[in-house]
This record gives structure tokens, C-alpha cells and sequence, in this order.
């Protein structure tokens, strides 16, 4: 689906899922909503873990139109927006307008839903799509680097793959630095904190096959992990594995 109908329809109610897969050509990206106050801050610890939160575009304060999506109204176009209040999860909603501030300053952050179609377009199954399944997510024990109020651990999305194409879904991620690039792990879970491999913390757990590897890569949800320590008194973002789709074309970003 091209993405100015795809916003349409995520605009009007008619589309509320998981956008991967969908407007496959496309950038998506993980978003973040803060007040002002809190917005330096939030830039340096996007600065300081770019792999996690490979920012885009800045939107200015009380600006909703993206750069890259002509049209495009950022309190309407993401299927579902989380909602967090002194750092708790207070709700999750189709359309965040009753919410917004004039102060509002919104980050665009780098999805690995791009890179997924690089791997679909080299002959390469990637399972949750198969699935028809959002993505799975995990908190780890790595430590991101703190910057003014936001810390925490790193989260991870997880796709399964055969080993022996393990190395080259690494090359292929590789190319898209501004979106997670190459894997932080592959194997055993638990060397990296992750305890039950079928919970997720986010998004739904994937089957994973006997002759099969989990992988994981840096997620762009890294920052609603850290708001659960920042606490900021409001910051919104996208519902994990719901995303703003832009105008930009996943080439736009390869690097080789």
C-alpha cells in the first residue's frame, strides 16, 4: 500500500495493526513525544545510543507535520500511541489530538521494519511477518548510557533465522546503520539477560524451529523502557510494532 493512503486509512480507524509488512518500500519509524522541557535531554540519549535510537528528524515544538511525509498529521497517523504519565503506561489509543500540547516536540527514531524488506527481497522468510504477527521485543541486562533523566536497559526485537543465513541477514541489516544495523546478539538468550524467549515484553512471541537461531537487533523502544525511570509527567510514543510511515523510500537509507 502506498504510504499517503496508508496514513489515510490508519487516520480514518479503517487500518489499527502492526504496520510490518505494510508499505513495505517505505521508512517507518518509532516516535517519541515529549514536552520541551525534557526534549535536550532526550536528544543526548539518543546521541549517546545511536543503535537504539537512531533519530531521523526532530519536529519542532508544536509542529505535526513530518518532512518526509507530506500531509502527514503525527497525532492522527500512527495506528496506536501509548500513553505514559510519570513514567506508568496509563493508555493506549488511536489518536492522541485530546492530548497534545504546544510544547510538544516529536522524535522520528529509525525502525528495523526497513531492513525487513531488504532481507523479504533476498529470498529471506522472516517469520513474524509470515506469522501475521507483530514482532517480539525483550528487555536485556545492557545498559544504555544515561544522559540529564533517561536511562535504562537496552530492548531488542527478535527474528528466528536458520544459521547458516545468520551471517548474511547480518550483511543485509548492516546496511541500514540509521535503522539498528547489524544484530547486537544471536544464540543463547539469556547471555543477554532474557529469561523466557516465549514471553516477550513487547509485541507476541514467534516459534522458533529446531534448526533455527533467535537474533536480535537494537529496538527503537529502548526509550519507553527508559521512561519507566525518567518519569517525565508525560511522553507518548507509538505502541510497539505500530509505526509512522513516511514518504521515504527504504533506499534512501542503505549505505552500500
Amino acid at each position: 500500500m502506498e504510504a499517503r493512503q496508508l496514513r489515510k486509512k490508519i487516520r480514518q480507524g479503517v487500518f489499527d495493526g502492526t504496520t510490518s509488512g505494510a508499505s513495505g518500500e517505505n521508512v517507518q519509524a518509532n516516535i517519541v513525544i515529549l514536552p520541551k522541557s525534557y526534549a535536550f535531554d532526550f536528544l543526548l540519549y539518543a546521541m549517546r545510543n545511536q543503535k537504539a535510537v537512531p533519530i531521523i528528524e526532530v519536529i519542532e515544538d508544536g509542529k505535526v507535520e513530518s518532512i518526509y511525509a507530506e500531509g502527514s498529521d503525527i497525532r492522527t497517523d500512527v495506528p496506536k500511541y501509548n500513553i505514559y504519565k510519570e513514567g506508568v503506561l496509563t493508555e493506549t489509543v488511536a489518536d492522541i489530538r485530546d492530548y497534545w500540547q504546544s510544547d510538544f516536540v516529536t522524535f522520528l527514531i529509525g525502525c528495523s521494519f526497513t531492513f525487513e524488506q531488504a532481507i523479504l527481497e533476498a529470498d529471506i522468510e522472516v517469520k513474524h511477518i509470515k506469522q501475521g504477527r507483530n514482532v517480539a521485543m525483550y528487555k536485556t541486562d545492557i545498559a544504555t548510557t544515561s544522559a540529564g533523566i533517561f536511562s535504562g536497559e537496552l530492548v531488542v526485537s527478535m527474528r528466528p533465522f536458520e544459521k547458516p543465513l545468520v551471517d548474511r541477514v547480518s550483511d543485509i541489516t548492516a546496511q541500514f546503520p540509521n535503522m539498528h544495523g547489524r544484530p547486537v546478539h544471536y544464540g543463547d538468550p539469556s547471555a543477554i539477560g532474557i529469561t523466557d524467549i516465549m514471553h516477550p515484553e513487547y509485541g507476541e512471541a514467534i516459534d522458533i524451529g529446531e534448526d533455527e537461531v533467535p537474533v536480535f537487533w537494537a529496538c527503537g523502544v529502548t526509550p519507553q523502557n527508559a521512561a519507566l525511570n525518567a518519569k517525565p509527567e508525560i511522553m507518548i510514543t507509538h505502541a510497539p510494532g505500530h509505526m509512522f510511515v513516511t514518504d521515504m523510500y527504504n533506499e534512501d537509507f542503505k549505505t552500500t
